[in-house]
């Protein structure tokens, strides 16, 4: 969740169970009022994580309004939002680092994004992107849950060139780009890029969202 009135990042926990997304439609866009408390024992980077009571579901919000929100929170590139130099292929911040904040928003030309196959895992897709710094992650994960599901059923399919057409056709892309909680898929630990949230302009796939 973002704050509309100062922009400050909120993470709900616990999360809201995909079931509870379901039966009250919550997609992206939503807007709810309700009372936040930060976490104070919350570990860097994952700052954002916060109580919450009395949550109110008001409904969605208009295109304008959420891409607002999303222009309010917006970064140049993703070093320059996780203030984090990444060296070439790296997907990761490292255990031992800091990071001031755990989820950014960043503006990418749609020419320069690709849903494709994980070349690891077959079946499965993953994205990758350039940002505006010239700087490209590759095989990000998708955690973007109704955007995956949509994807995944044109993979299965054989027709995941009509989301990449799509996305292409855009005059806009905003990324909610984030960090995962610290694992070690390998030799190295730390805290991995997904990609959390994608969104077009002015158009966007009406079956998965609701601004």
């Amino acid at each position: 969740m973002i704050d509309v009135n100062t922009g400050e990042c909120i993470r709900p926990m616990p999360y809201f169970s995909s079931r509870a997304c379901a039966d009250h439609n919550i997609q992206p866009g939503a807007i709810f009022t309700g009372n936040f408390t930060f976490d104070e024992d919350a570990e860097n980077p994952h700052i954002e994580d916060a109580s919450y009571s009395n949550l109110i579901f008001r409904g969605p919000a208009s295109s304008e309004d959420f891409k607002e929100v999303l222009l309010n929170s917006l970064s140049n590139s993703v070093e320059d939002g996780f203030n984090y130099e990444f060296e070439r292929n790296q997907k990761h911040v490292d255990i031992n680092d800091e990071v001031e904040c755990s989820i950014i928003t960043i503006e990418v030309d749609p020419a320069e994004l690709h849903i494709h196959e994980d070349q690891y895992n077959p079946g499965k897709i993953k994205l990758s992107f350039t940002d505006q710094d010239g700087h490209s992650y590759r095989y990000l994960s998708i955690t973007d849950r109704g955007f995956y599901d949509y994807a995944i059923m044109h993979q299965n399919d054989g027709e995941l060139d009509r989301v990449q057409d799509f996305i292409s056709s855009q005059d806009e892309v905003y990324l909610r780009i984030g960090l995962s909680r610290a694992y070690s898929p390998d030799h190295r630990n730390g805290y991995w890029l997904q990609v959390n949230g994608i969104y077009t302009f002015p158009d966007y796939q009406r079956n998965i969202r609701s601004y």
